[in-house]
């Protein structure tokens, strides 16, 4: 059944909150919260109600994560935000230009977050993001400027952009990076290996390479762990696990469309669904939705075939689009999904994508949307 969800936005210039009544209808909302700043991700904490994390780049502090625990009434800096321990040499110093990526840790690890940056880096919290910790495993890793060299990345920077955690497993994680494609670790970030098999990086003279993808986003099906779906510069994927190589799903999608995208999401419930929110990547890689004609398009059969959604959404002269972190979906039954465009829109579908209507116009460009049951 319908339940109340909260959607915790952030923008380009500071966080909104957004809480439903039990149908999804009205909204009231919360905000603006650190007006001025850029808010990567604002993200609640499933195993602790009311504690918030976000990540923010302000003007005076620089770089920093703001916790929480009241709901998003008041706020405290982290003591020590994710920095990487000073090096011997300055020249060969790297500094943390911003969080772009909070992930709460497992179930069974109160407490504990972890975070992925600009330059590409990873970093964890044991003390509910109060503080915060280098993962040598994956940025002193023998590899990491072969897999993040610093000329790579996105006009934003080179990213770290997600961290997954395998649900039965804490041990079992992956990444997501904007220079090396993904990685695989089993034993809680000591270690880690490219998992890109199949995955185009149609920018590189090796179109096929072990690392040097563009991925996007990753998603574990929530039902599946062992199912990942791919959002990736060059195309949609999906991987089943133990497989090691991806299968290229968006290739099922309409020609004139394409299937280059930011982000893909899992269905609550149905291991075989997923939506994604397609741009047009033709050319000069406008970043707009394709003929400006926005619509979400939906998998019911593990990406063999797709279909449009685009009810609500204008017809004509529609040219946002929807960047990595602002397309997500509920665990109500029928799913709810939402998603902030670069247009300052904010959308709601209660029907898993049958029908969208507008929630909020006239924010800045939105950045990321959390969906959360109240």
């Amino acid at each position: 059944m319908a339940q109340p969800v909260q959607l915790l936005v952030g923008t380009r210039k500071g966080a909104w909150i957004y809480r439903s009544d039990d149908a999804r209808q009205t909204w009231q909302v919360q905000g603006p919260i650190f007006l001025g700043a850029i808010i990567h991700h604002l993200v609640p904490d499933p195993r602790a109600p009311g504690v918030l994390l976000m990540a923010a780049s302000t003007g005076h502090l620089g770089p920093t994560i703001y916790r929480s625990e009241d709901g998003g009434q008041t706020w405290t800096e982290a003591a020590r935000p994710p920095a990487f321990p000073k090096a011997e040499d300055p020249a060969a110093g790297r500094a943390v230009d911003h969080t772009f990526w909070l992930e709460p840790g497992h179930a069974d690890e109160p407490g504990v977050w972890w975070a992925g940056t600009s330059p590409p880096a990873l970093f964890e919290s044991r003390d509910g993001g109060k503080s915060w910790d280098s993962v040598a495993g994956f940025n002193d890793n023998p590899m990491y400027p072969a897999w993040c060299p610093p000329e790579a990345g996105t006009p934003d920077g080179a990213l770290l952009n997600q961290v997954k955690i395998d649900p039965r497993d804490p041990t079992h994680m992956y990444l997501a990076t904007s220079t090396g494609g993904v990685f695989e670790s089993t034993d809680r970030a000591k270690s880690w290996r490219p998992l890109n098999q199949n995955v185009e990086a149609s920018f590189l003279p090796d179109p096929y390479p072990e690392f040097g993808q563009d991925a996007h986003y990753i998603a574990l099906a929530p039902t599946n762990p062992d199912r990942l779906w791919q959002q990736n510069h060059c195309g949609i994927y999906r991987l089943d696990r133990p497989g090691e190589r991806w299968a290229r799903i968006g290739e099922a999608m309409p020609r004139e469309i394409g299937d280059i995208g930011f982000t893909i999401v899992p269905h609550p419930t149905c291991a075989e669904t997923a939506w994604v929110f397609p741009m047009d990547g033709t050319e000069v890689w406008p970043r707009v939705s394709p003929g400006g004609r926005p619509a979400v398009y939906r998998t019911r059969d593990a990406g063999l075939s797709w279909e449009r959604q685009d009810q609500g959404f204008p017809a004509e002269q529609g040219w946002f689009t929807v960047k990595r972190q602002a397309f997500c979906a509920d665990a109500a039954a029928p799913a709810g999904l939402y998603l902030g465009t670069t247009g300052g829109e904010l959308w709601a579908s209660g029907d898993e994508g049958g029908s969208w209507r507008q929630v909020a116009a006239h924010l800045p460009e939105i950045y990321s949307v959390v969906a959360a049951p109240l």
